[in-house]
């Protein structure tokens, strides 16, 4: 582990030397803070979302909507967890140009001053984090529920992601029948943290 700030962190799981604004196929999980079961429940092997599962799937499309550069192929919600590949395409970026403002576009309550590439995997992951805190909080105060808010101190889905770089056919199909696949294999996989 690298020290930063007298304090030891967790090394990235990036891919070094890996460019994650370019174009390419990415398989990303999401995970909720302590893998809380918050965002719905497996019935009959199928997945039933929660209130908090709805925000989630809801600004998971809207994501997609507000980026011309991502496209959304398969996903699945979990019970505290995200799967889905996603591709990124863009044709018409050129960051040699100096433009190099790092003001995300988020549909969260604020933009975020981020040390990111515009337009890559991370700051779609950034802004989309952001947007749930925002929507859950709503929900919140909506509903006048006795639970802690979420901000930088109380995150929603952990900081962290997970992603993996797609290389070839093989490899896409193996992982679109992996997320088909996770409510019939729930109980099996290490995200469950239920004992049924």
């Amino acid at each position: 582990m690298d020290k930063y700030k007298n304090k030891y962190r967790i090394k990235s799981h990036r891919m070094p030397h890996w460019d994650y604004s370019g174009n390419g196929y990415y398989f990303i999980t999401i995970v909720t803070q302590n893998r809380v079961c918050n965002l719905g429940e497996i019935e009959n092997r199928k997945m039933i979302l929660s209130d908090f599962g709805k925000i989630i799937e809801t600004e998971w499309h809207k994501s997609f909507r507000i980026r011309n550069e991502l496209f959304l192929d398969e996903f699945i919600i979990m019970p505290n967890h995200i799967h889905a590949i996603v591709e990124l395409k863009k044709n018409d970026i050129d960051i040699s140009d100096g433009n190099t403002d790092t003001h995300e576009q988020t549909h969260g309550r604020a933009s975020l001053q981020l040390q990111r590439l515009p337009k890559s995997i991370s700051s779609f992951i950034a802004g989309y984090k952001s947007a749930i805190n925002s929507k859950i909080d709503d929900y919140i105060d909506e509903n006048n529920l006795d639970i802690p808010k979420y901000n930088r101190n109380n995150h929603f889905f952990q900081p962290n992601y997970n992603d993996h770089i797609i290389r070839d056919n093989v490899e896409y199909h193996k992982i679109k029948k992996y997320i088909i696949n996770n409510p019939i294999n729930w109980k099996n996989t290490k995200f469950n943290t239920k004992t049924t």
